[in-house]
């Protein structure tokens, strides 16, 4: 089954993709949307799963406490590139 540039860009609006990821998608199912829906799917878990496993060892952990309430928040992430800005009150 063919499909269209109008097909690709259905798809990429339903499943905010690429244009790529979505006509390699259709190409696979052979222009079946509901199908190509779930490649993409299937890609999407597969891709998760992989970034799942690695270990982001950087970070900063952040304190705040305006005399009533307190908040402690820690973020990690994979380079040492980790910045916190404070928030205007």
């Amino acid at each position: 089954m063919a499909f269209t540039a109008k097909d690709v860009q259905a798809l990429r609006e339903k499943t905010g993709v690429g244009m790529m990821d979505c006509k390699k998608a259709l190409v696979e199912s052979d222009g079946d949307m509901d199908k190509a829906i779930d490649i993409l799917r299937e890609k999407g878990l597969a891709s998760a799963a992989k970034k799942a496993s690695r270990v982001a060892a950087e970070g900063v952990v952040a304190a705040y406490n305006d005399g009533k309430a307190g908040s402690l928040v820690e973020i990690n992430c994979e380079t040492d590139f980790v910045e916190v800005e404070e928030a205007a009150e």
